[in-house]
């Protein structure tokens, strides 16, 4: 998310602002102070506080918590080699069941993790065409961020550490709370409701229209959300990444 400028009576009620406006608690906010404010004579002249408060990357709470380490006397070298960061060793089952992508992945997830403050297990779930790393979190939210910024940008620096040096590379999904279902979910009931909007609108207009940049899962929710309706006919055309879908009136089947 962009950055943004806040203002308050004050500093600290603009980054209270500024936590509710990115539903992060503080800690999780880089805040640069713009304006401190001024009280002036009798409320004349006075200024308010404004604040410039973004969400900070991943990189910048690693180094916040490198920091707080060194402060504490821990040695550096702990922070900095994947592996002297003791993770949970996987189960039996997990370990055979899973490929050494997986288990590395899985580490390096947990030892990221880590480093954040976050002492939350790893599961590994078997799925056709990619790993899934489940967070076993606490519910609050934090490990997902506004929007699903921290859980992506934990999924991204899995894949790149992961896949920069493997020979297969392979998709790596990382996920908490089961927030990548949920939006799944809520993505398959938008089309739904996107299927219908046009149908009814093919069906008024007798002409037929034409849905485009979808994924072949994409088209077949449209295809399902349509398929009862006597009066429309759905279509794939194309081939590769230019097919698409087109509603028509029942009558009109060339």
């Amino acid at each position: 998310m962009t950055p943004l400028e806040i203002e308050g009576k004050t500093i600290d009620e603009a980054i209270e602002k500024a936590c509710i406006e990115f539903g992060v608690p503080r800690e999780r906010l880089h805040i640069e102070i713009v304006c401190e404010g001024t009280s002036g004579f009798l409320g004349i002249g006075s200024k308010k506080a404004k604040i410039k408060a973004g969400l900070m990357s991943l990189d910048q709470v690693l180094d916040i918590s490198v920091e707080q380490n060194k402060i504490q006397g821990k040695p550096e070298e702990t922070l900095h080699e994947p592996k002297e960061i003791k993770s949970p060793p996987p189960s039996t089952k997990e370990t055979a069941d899973a490929d050494p992508v997986a288990v590395k992945a899985k580490e390096l997830l947990e030892g990221i993790l880590q480093r954040m403050n976050f002492s939350f297990p790893v599961t590994i779930e078997k799925a056709p065409d990619s790993i899934i790393l489940n967070i076993q979190g606490d519910g609050d939210g934090r490990l997902i961020g506004k929007k699903g910024q921290t859980i992506d940008a934990l999924q991204y620096l899995v894949n790149k550490a992961v896949n920069r040096f493997s020979e297969t590379r392979k998709t790596i999904v990382v996920d908490a709370e089961a927030y990548r279902k949920r939006k799944s979910e809520r993505s398959e009931e938008s089309l739904i409701a996107l299927a219908n909007k046009l149908g009814n609108k093919v069906k008024k207009n007798k002409k037929p229209i034409t849905i485009g940049h979808m994924s072949a899962n994409e088209r077949r929710i449209i295809h399902l959300a349509l398929q009862n309706d006597a009066a429309l006919i759905t279509k794939s055309r194309g081939e590769g990444e230019h097919r698409k879908i087109v509603i028509l009136p029942a009558k009109n089947t060339d």
